[in-house]
This record gives structure tokens, sequence and C-alpha cells, in this order.
């Protein structure tokens, strides 16, 4: 036989050996996916049966759209107490929050004895324009009582198209009748960030993450730098009861008091899905001393923020151990349907510390002192943390902390806060530190070594991903 023949029949055999190995691989791919695929169809069987027997045989009809919203919920929340399904209502209201501007009337309320109690009217707002005051009680909305209502039901109707009107019936203590107000919504602008003078200190007040809060922060610093002068000491920034907000909010924040480093690493299912924050050259405090407060209500971007200034050694951070959310939530339109809010991967802080079930300890632990009229109710509230919640997420080192050692309390810490400035025991304690006059930390704060090689993401991180808060219930509402 000749050298080409040979070599000819020679590729022939190699091919069809080659093409039988493939058909065979896929052949078996395709008998694994087709079998799970088998068994999946089995429980979505199963599942239309049971969907079925409910319409037919329950002893009311039911709501066939809740009966499925409830169904997605249902296998959302089964994986950790973070994700859900957000119905268009829902996922509308979530949008209102994260965006910070809404159609209103801008005043802040809460519920009380069957009717809207004005808590404060906003300065510059319809509200206040139109005479509003706090303590007012307002009983109808467009001649229409609220009796019966939800809080949420009750703003839901304040809300509105910008230019439109709504008359308010409101009782005000002094007055012998009822009156009507008519007021005109207008853009309501939620600003998360206030701020005060406290002798030489500035004080920075943050209540959310929202797209308002980077840029409204810059503006309190700058007016602080006016106010105070070269003699500042420093500056307090707030998060305690801080739920949290914009995962881009919380780099941003981060950033404005970091040169260089790590802000927050994510962590997916697949080591190509993480990611890393990195800080940019700048500081909008000009290096000055900062202290961060945090207490067992400061959750997930709070969290964040406070692990970075941490880790670095920019701030000292002090109060009790936060909350321990340290995990990240991605809204997922559904178009028309609403959104789903899927736990997509977990925070790390830039010394490589998982923040989930485990919280950021403070270099200073201060508690705040509670005052005697309050301490029974207060005990029998025991504090909640991420490890207290059924179905968490377990941190990947596996040590939730579920007790501290010194204090026996839940994962969480208390989150009472003194509305009284002079008796709020944490922030007098911050003031002291940084006149001087209280100690220091007895051991300093982690240095952040090199964070692990990663994808660097896209201008600091993902962009206006909502993170979801710490499940405390929100008892004033702003409209």
């Amino acid at each position: 036989m000749r050298k080409t023949d040979y070599a000819f029949w020679t590729f022939l055999l190699m091919t069809g050996l080659a093409g039988a190995t493939t058909l065979l691989n896929v052949t078996q791919t395709y008998s694994a996916t087709s079998s799970q695929n088998s068994e999946l169809y089995k429980q979505l069987d199963l599942f239309g049966d049971v969907l079925e027997r409910v319409r037919s045989d329950y002893v009311d009809k039911p709501d066939d759209t809740a009966l499925i919203e409830s169904a997605i919920n249902g296998m959302l929340s089964s994986l950790d107490p973070h994700s859900s399904y957000m119905s268009p209502k829902n996922f509308r209201d979530m949008q209102v929050q994260t965006r910070g501007e809404f159609g209103g009337l801008g005043i802040e309320v809460t519920m009380e004895n069957g009717v809207i109690k004005v808590v404060s009217p906003i300065d510059d707002t319809p509200a206040a324009k139109a005479g509003l005051q706090a303590n007012d009680l307002i009983t109808h909305l467009d001649n229409e009582a609220i009796s019966g209502l939800t809080l949420e039901q009750a703003v839901e109707k304040m809300r509105g198209p910008v230019n439109t009107p709504i008359t308010l019936t409101v009782v005000r203590k002094g007055k012998d009748e009822p009156f009507d107000v008519k007021v005109v919504r207008d853009v309501i602008r939620i600003n998360p960030v206030k701020f005060s003078t406290q002798g030489d200190v500035g004080y920075v007040k943050i209540s959310t993450f929202n797209e308002q809060t980077h840029a409204n922060l810059v503006k309190a610093i700058e007016s602080l730098d006016k106010q105070i002068g070269p003699n500042m000491k420093g500056v307090i920034i707030d998060l305690r009861n801080n739920p949290g907000g914009l995962l881009d909010q919380a780099i941003a924040v981060s950033d404005d008091f970091l040169e260089q480093g790590a802000i927050v690493l994510t962590k997916g299912r697949n080591n190509e899905e993480t990611q890393r924050a990195n800080a940019r050259p700048g500081d909008i405090s000009d290096g000055k001393k900062i202290v961060v407060l945090i207490n067992g209500g400061s959750a997930s971007a709070s969290e964040i923020v406070a692990g970075a200034l941490q880790d670095h050694k920019r701030a000292t951070v002090i109060g009790t151990r936060s909350f321990g959310k340290g995990s990240v939530q991605t809204i997922i339109p559904l178009g028309a349907n609403g959104a789903i809010r899927l736990t997509t991967a977990r925070y790390y802080t830039p010394s490589n510390r998982s923040i989930q079930a485990k919280g950021i300890d403070p270099d200073i632990n201060v508690a705040e002192a509670v005052p005697d009229d309050l301490k029974d109710k207060i005990a029998a509230e025991k504090p909640r943390g991420e490890a207290s919640l059924r179905g968490h997420l377990k941190n990947p080192d596996g040590t939730d902390q579920t007790k501290d050692d010194d204090l026996g309390e839940p994962s969480g810490s208390p989150s009472f806060v003194n509305k009284d400035v002079d008796k709020d025991t944490q922030l007098q304690y911050a003031i002291s530190f940084l006149d001087g006059k209280a100690k220091g930390p007895e051991t300093s704060s982690a240095t952040p070594p090199d964070a692990p090689a990663a994808k660097p993401s896209t201008d600091g991180g993902d962009k206006k991903v909502p993170v979801p808060s710490s499940d405390d219930d929100k008892k004033v509402t702003p409209n």
C-alpha cells in the first residue's frame, strides 16, 4: 500500500473515532440534561395539579393572580430572608424609595388611633407652605375618611402626579372644629443627609443610601467646613439605624474619605463573578479625623461604609455591633409583572472579612444609655440581627456570630438612640473622642492586606443595585 493511501485511510479512521466519541459525549450530556429536565417537569406537573385542585375545591373562589404571586414569593423566600417577589406596585414603590424623589405633599407622617398624624412638614414643600404643623391630625383625604386605611394606603393616596390638588381635613389642638387645607402636589426630594455643628466637631446623619446620598454628603461637609472653619477637629458620620440602600452610593460615600485601595468586594457563586470596587484619589474632609457611629440597626450599605473606613484605619468605629447583612440583592425586572429581588453575592470588606451574619464590630464598644422609663420595654424587645433570621445565609467561614461573649446578646445589638442630643451616650462619647477627652481603642482595626485578585468592576462596582433593608419597620413615612 502506498504511503498516501495509508495516510488517507488512517485519517478516515481517526476522524470516525473522533466523531463517535463526540456523538457519545453529546448523547451522554443530553441524557443527563434530559433526565434533570424530566424530574423538573414532574415537579411542575405537581404544582399544576395542586393549583388546579385549589382553584376548583377551595371553600372560597381564590384570586388566580394572588395564588401565582404567593407561589413565586414562597419559592424565593425559601432561599433566604432577602430574596422575594415584588408585585408591579411594590416594584414602583421600591424605585421611588431608592430614587429619593416623588410627587407628593412634603410631610412626614405616622398612624395614630386610626388617623394620620403629622410628624413634621419638610421645609419648602407644599405642605409647609400650606401651613401644616407637627401634631396635626389628618382625618379625611378629598372628603373620604382615612379610618380603615393602613398607613401605606393613606400615603399612596397623598402621593400622586405633580401639580394635582388634594384636600386634607385637619384636626389641630386649640381649634374647635376640623378645617380643610388644599395642597397642590409637587416634586418632593427626600434628603437622606442631615448635619449640624457640635462645637468644633461636624455631625452628619445619613439615614439611608438613595440616589441623593453622595451628593448631599459632599454639600454637608462643605457647609460644615464653612461654619466651623479650619479649627474643625473632625467629623462624625452617624449610620445608626440606617437600613441600607444603593450599593453604588455606599461605594461613593466610602470613596469620599479614602484616597486609594479596595472599598468592597462582592463574591458570587463562581470566581469569575467576583468584583472589587476601588477608591479614587480625593478626600472631601481633607484628612480630618472621622468617627463612624453604628448600632444594631446599621445594616447592609451602612456596614460596607463602616467596614471600609475601619479596615483602612480611616475612621474609628464607635457604638455596638451592626446587623450583619452581608449579601447582595440584584433587582431583576419582569416587564409588566414586577420584579424579583434575588441574592446574587456576598459582601467582603477590604481585608476580606465577610459581613454576613457577623456584622461589623466597633473599635470602641459604647452602649447607649436607656432612660429608666424605657428600660423594661427595651429589655423585652430582643435585638435581632441577621444571624437570628430564619433561613439566613451562613457566613463562609462557618462562624456565624449568634452570641456575643461579653454581652450575651443575639447577633444584633440594641438599636435605641436617645433623641436628646445631650443624653445620646454614643454621640457624646464620639464628640469627646474627637475633642481628645475620651480614650481611643485598645487594639487597632485590621490592616487590609492585598485584596485577592478579582475582575475589576466598571466605575467602582455595580451601579444602582438596591440593597434591601434589615427588615426594620419604618414607622415614619414621608409623602
